[in-house]
């Protein structure tokens, strides 16, 4: 399961207020917020930032509203005011009206192109990255999280939210053009093709808006297990969106009462233009089965998982779409888990997979703690997810291939000719269910450029609490796209007196020429020199910041959603509080002007 699956609220309270709340929290809550580094759901300090509405809305409609469903309405309310009890809704500085053009200096999509590069050629310089600096911010309302990656075009930023908006500023103020509110939490980066805006939500919700307005133009519910969220972002080609399907039920089969699993993956296309499911393809073939009961006498269901967390690559030579998968949720395993898939674009035909790691069945029933949704003799798989898109290069003798990352902590380089056979395989990391390579990382063609989460844990105190190992994890490395050769690698980040601090860099990566930025769960965002990793400019996010929209705003860790380079402009998202991070709500805007 990738860091975000656990991201968005659970049951909500905070152990300070009322006594019914309290007791509510307690019985319905504890099991997972009072441990969110184990369970990877919100702490109460991080759900305390949001505001009473999102919170109802949860309960309501969005991903917790199974938990809901046994509660009254007063209660909901009771539960959503022990949060911040704000309840006014504030609204950015608005632009002035302006006519959209596409322009030339942009960020399009998760990977900026269809190859999924992260990489940006023209714009910013390596020379002038030292000099930036803070131009805006932008504050997310009433959420403890940033897990929404901006895009870059025309002039706009379109950047989604957990509080389920999605907003398009001005790139060079901050200023709001317009807002949408969808139907749960958006995640997804936006992708922009003439007057569209494309993306997906928590609730399995593909949609379209008008990119001027901000008007719906369409929306589709891709696929009808109950489930079901979008998690990667939708690629736009040749007037068809290919949407990434993931199936959400690892966090809930924590609760002993949930049937574990039926959901699988796949990947869905439709029609750009309204909407229309023009195919969709499982990644695992068969549905599911009943398979047994669960140690508290719960049946339980499989196969299942196999999910596709990530934007899908498009080869536009072979008319193919590549796209990684993460683990089993139950038995049975499958051969398309933690695999790399190819699917024809015009029918959705699986052509060849990979399977990187075998037999990987996890879910959250089977942690240390519950204990319940575990396979035979209490064995759960490492939870290696291929969490970040592949990365499609050409090298300069005309051979292609497909670059790989994966939670185990190894990096691949794949033939996509021959069927995902390995060229070469290099280690840059032991590896864990948190661990390995996270969201996505990036490539100039001639280098691959990766970052290491391996986040770690200390246990203090007695009871022992489980914290962040501030000497765990984090590092950045170059390796060489045609052999899998370590060019360089830079040490993890320090932590030295920070507090809740870990050198983890979970975040997508992103580079331009000669420099690459990577975002680390110590709250600072960097950028190392590309031809030997040196640190040449750093900014400390973990601090409050005067928006353009009048809402209180504080960065945290960066995990999730990388940095953003267009023209001479450098975005980036700040805050993450699953497993213990440091929660925050901003977008931040530098510039050398």
């Amino acid at each position: 399961m990738l860091l975000g699956a656990m991201l968005l609220p659970w049951m909500f309270a905070f152990l300070v207020a009322a006594p019914d709340g309290a007791v509510l929290y307690k019985e319905r809550c504890a099991i997972c917020h009072d441990k969110s580094a184990e369970t990877r759901a919100p702490a109460p300090a991080a759900l305390r930032q949001m505001s009473r509405e999102n919170i109802v809305k949860a309960l309501e409609t969005g991903l917790m509203k199974e938990q809901g469903a046994g509660l009254s309405a007063a209660e909901k309310l009771t539960l959503a005011e022990f949060l911040s009890g704000k309840t006014e809704k504030q609204q950015g500085k608005m632009c002035a009206a302006a006519p959209f053009t596409m322009g030339e200096a942009q960020w399009n999509g998760w990977g900026a192109d269809l190859s999924n590069t992260r990489y940006q050629p023209g714009g910013l310089t390596a020379a002038q990255v030292p000099y930036l600096k803070l131009k805006w911010a932008f504050a997310f309302p009433g959420t403890f999280v940033s897990n929404g990656p901006p895009v870059v075009v025309g002039g706009r930023v379109f950047v989604p939210s957990a509080n389920r908006t999605i907003y398009s500023l001005d790139a060079a103020t901050g200023c709001q053009y317009w807002s949408f509110e969808a139907e749960a939490p958006v995640r997804t980066a936006i992708t922009i093709e003439g007057r569209r805006a494309f993306f997906g939500d928590q609730r399995g919700n593909a949609y379209a808006l008008d990119v001027t307005t901000g008007e719906l133009l369409w929306k589709t519910h891709v696929d009808d297990q109950p489930r079901a969220k979008i998690v990667g972002a939708p690629v736009y080609y040749e007037g068809r969106l290919y949407v990434p399907l993931t199936d959400g039920e690892e966090g809930p089969s924590a609760n002993p009462t949930y049937e574990c699993c039926s959901g699988r993956g796949g990947l869905v296309a439709l029609d750009a233009s309204t909407g229309r499911l023009v195919w969709k393809t499982y990644t695992i073939a068969e549905q599911a089965r009943p398979t047994g009961k669960n140690a508290k006498g719960v049946a339980t269901w499989g196969p299942s998982g196999a999910s596709i967390w990530s934007a899908p690559t498009i080869d536009t030579e072979h008319k193919l779409i590549y796209a990684g998968t993460g683990d089993n949720f139950s038995d049975p395993s499958t051969k398309t888990s933690d695999a790399v898939m190819a699917f024809d674009m015009n029918d959705g035909r699986i052509v060849w997979q990979k399977q990187l790691t075998e037999d990987d069945v996890f879910n959250m029933g089977c942690t240390a703690t519950l204990k319940h949704g575990c396979r035979a003799g209490e064995t759960i798989g490492p939870d290696f997810d291929i969490g970040a898109s592949p990365i499609l290069v050409k090298l300069a003798n005309g051979k292609r291939v497909l670059l790989v990352s994966q939670k185990s902590g190894f990096v691949h380089g794949l033939d996509p000719d021959r069927k995902g056979e390995i060229l070469w395989r290099t280690q840059i990391g032991h590896g864990t269910a948190l661990g390995g390579i996270q969201w996505g990382s990036a490539t100039d063609g001639k280098n691959m450029y990766a970052a290491l989460s391996d986040i770690g844990f200390q246990y203090i105190g007695t009871p022992p609490k489980r914290i962040l190992d501030p000497k765990a994890g984090g590092g950045l490395f170059a390796i060489d796209v045609a052999t899998g050769a370590k060019v360089w690698q830079a040490a993890p980040p320090v932590c030295g007196e920070r507090l809740n601090c870990s050198p983890a860099q979970s975040a997508a990566i992103s580079a331009i020429p000669g420099a690459v930025f990577s975002g680390s769960a110590d709250g600072i965002i960097r950028a190392y020199r590309a031809t030997d990793g040196k640190v040449i400019w750093e900014f400390d996010t973990t601090r409050e910041f005067t928006t353009t929209n009048g809402v209180a705003a504080k960065g945290g860790s960066m995990d999730g959603p990388g940095p953003v380079i267009a023209g001479k402009m450098l975005f980036v998202p700040s805050g993450y509080a699953a497993w213990g991070g440091l929660p925050g709500n901003v977008l931040l805007a530098f510039t050398v002007e």
